[in-house]
């Protein structure tokens, strides 16, 4: 989606796109054919994006102000608390990689200066923490065409509806109107440029690294306070841009986010075929001067339908086509490693996975005949769920967990892989120790990311533990440490804590016992006691709150000796109310106490799109109150002492 200047075909203009599409593969199959596409040099690429964050640490939507003080190879991405630095292609040999760290990290302390400007912060991670479905309205979509038109018609495709479920330590459900989700997931997505004749073992050997790369690189285990995937992107990313039809989804129609389905044979073209043939084109661009035409000119064509087609196909491993100074070239760009979470660390996973392309064909040869495609895949997938402790089927089908294959074959042979490419022995000794002790460790940022929730006080809120993970996170990066040397978040990396009582949804207990309304009044009393709770929302089977049970409803009726042992057991809904004063969850917390002030209740039901999420009691409020007050004394006295 890099082309601007992109409408939404149809009809004629469509048939119009479809046929500078077909022509620019034939075009590229002519420049295959004469040996007009670069050959006998590796360039190496990489494109970091981030978020910007407010001085709560949750998304801001300030792209386009911080991009007024940049100048270079900066560009905005879907959302507007997203920004992408393109670092300069190198020739790959030598201190390419520490050329590649140093660019890198000047782009970061750049767009950090600027966002600084603003007020906000630029981070490097997969999936922001503190990120949450409020936070993906369109009013957060970047404003530029390319966007709104892309959304419009993927949404259109999805019948409106885009739905997510993810099942990890914790299980996320929900649906969403708009593209946007995919707006979570941040990357450090690297090219690697490799000659025409070269294109289909090379490939082949990138889908078969997916899954070892997957496992030292994983960054992203939380999205929207659930604890998920080790590489929560990959379910997130593949789900949130899932349009096809109900009938589709039962044909087993393929989406456009994949791995792919089978080796490659031969050339790049079959991809491009395969892709063309299988998704249909969704925007279009005015094609200009025929792709064939400038062939016979001499010019090399841009392939530019081709290539605005190829970017709504989102392979892990995808095929690209470029051309720089007149010469055209192919690149294979890496999808799969997220954002951060340092410079280095990601530098680091770049090295282990050019290292392993540069040598698995030396060792197995024709990685086709060795390792069965769905063995590659179901790698990638598992590395994905489970990170270092994921199991892997190698080479002849052997079984094995991916910390030994990683440290007893993958890393020796990474290591001569970047030896046999004239990589500096001092970067290759600097990045790949970094993977060595990473995996010898077991802490890769998912990991440090899980086990500092884990170590966190039980007391803190969800939302309080996630504020301090996202500081945490921001204030280890500047220090340049790679993450297995981090020590975990506590709170006491978040010192702005008045952030922590600010909505509705920050204090709110979510662990909701809830019951339906032709439950027997028994079974909500009960709950009561065993769960020492005074108040029972009531659900209906779509999960609707349509009544509230306290327990001074329960009381009465003991009292009237509706609840004695031999009478007509008694239905929820003949006496639960049903006149009920909610809230949401990104309500202030001082128009909950407004409102429950006038309404003289002790109690709010929080509800979203018609759903319970939560409930708001005065003990809630108690709580937020003393650790405000204890925060405000410990300043006080820190204050006298100084």
């Amino acid at each position: 989606m890099g082309e601007h200047d992109v409408k939404q075909g149809e009809g004629e203009e469509l048939r119009t796109f479809m046929r500078a599409i077909l022509d620019d593969l034939q075009a590229l199959e002519q420049l295959l054919d004469s040996d007009r596409i670069e050959s006998g040099i590796r360039r190496i690429g990489a494109e970091m994006e981030m978020f910007l964050v407010d001085e709560a640490w949750r998304p801001s939507c300030k792209a386009r102000a911080v991009l007024g003080h940049l100048e270079g190879p900066f560009t905005p991405e879907l959302a507007s608390f997203n920004l992408e630095a393109n670092a300069s292609p190198r020739v790959f040999e030598g201190n390419c990689l520490a050329k590649m760290e140093f660019e890198l990290a000047d782009l970061l302390g750049r767009a950090r200066a600027a966002s600084e400007t603003e007020g906000v912060r630029a981070l490097l991670c997969g999936i922001l923490p503190t990120l949450d479905k409020s936070h993906l309205g369109l009013d957060a979509m970047y404003d530029e065409p390319r966007y709104h038109l892309l959304n419009k018609v993927m949404t259109d495709l999805a019948g409106g509806t885009f739905r997510t479920r993810i099942k990890g330590l914790d299980e996320l459900e929900t649906t969403h109107d708009n593209v946007l989700l995919e707006a979570c997931n941040t990357s450090f997505q690297v090219h690697f440029q490799v000659s025409p004749h070269e294109f289909a073992p090379l490939y082949n050997l990138a889908q078969a690294t997916l899954g070892p790369v997957m496992a030292i690189a994983c960054n992203s285990p939380v999205l929207m306070q659930h604890r998920l995937w080790q590489e929560t992107r990959v379910a997130l990313f593949q789900q949130s841009l899932d349009a096809r039809t109900e009938s589709q989804h039962k044909r087993g129609t393929r989406q456009r986010v994949t791995f792919g389905e089978r080796w490659v044979e031969s050339s790049v073209l079959e991809i491009f075929r395969e892709d063309v043939t299988r998704f249909r084109a969704l925007l279009s661009n005015d094609t200009g001067e025929s792709s064939l035409s400038m062939l016979e000119r001499g010019v090399v064509p841009p392939l530019s339908a081709l290539c605005l087609h190829n970017g709504t196909v989102y392979r892990w491993n995808r095929p690209c086509y470029g051309v720089k100074d007149g010469l055209a070239h192919l690149r294979i760009e890496n999808r799969v490693l997220p954002a951060g979470p340092t410079v280095r660390d990601q530098v680091a996973n770049a090295s282990f996975y050019f290292g392993l392309m540069s040598a698995l064909g030396n060792e197995y040869g024709d990685i086709t005949k060795v390792l069965e495609f769905d063995h590659a895949k179901d790698n990638f997938m598992a590395a994905a769920r489970y990170g270092l402790d994921a199991q892997f089927r190698w080479i002849g089908g052997r079984s094995t967990t991916a910390q030994h294959l990683i440290l007893e074959r993958l890393l020796p042979l990474a290591r001569e892989g970047l030896s046999n490419s004239g990589i500096d022995v001092s970067d290759s000794d600097l990045y790949l120790g970094i993977i060595e002790d990473r995996v010898r460790s077991g802490r890769t940022g998912a990991r440090w990311a899980l086990d500092s929730l884990a170590s966190m006080d039980k007391g803190m809120t969800p939302d309080a533990k996630h504020r301090s993970l996202t500081a945490a996170m921001y204030a280890r990066q500047t220090t340049l440490l790679p993450v297995h040397t981090w020590s975990l978040a506590s709170a006491d990396d978040t010192n702005d804590w008045r952030h922590n009582f600010r909505t509705v949804g920050q204090i709110m207990t979510r662990d909701v016992f809830a019951v339906h309304p032709e439950d027997v009044i028994d079974l909500a009393a009960s709950m009561m006691d065993w769960e020492h709770v005074h108040r029972v929302p009531v659900e209906d089977q779509e999960g609707r709150l349509v009544g509230l049970l306290a327990q001074r409803t329960m009381l009465r009726l003991l009292a009237q000796g509706r609840l004695a042992t031999g009478k007509e057991p008694v239905a929820v809904k003949d006496v639960m109310k049903t006149e009920l004063v909610t809230i949401g969850p990104e309500a202030t917390t001082l128009d909950a106490i407004n409102k429950m002030r006038t309404h003289r209740v002790g109690c709010l039901p929080v509800v979203e799109d018609g759903r319970l999420v939560g409930m708001l009691t005065e003990h809630d409020f108690m709580g937020a109150a003393a650790r405000l007050l204890e925060e405000s004394l410990s300043e006080t006295l820190e204050g006298g002492a100084a």
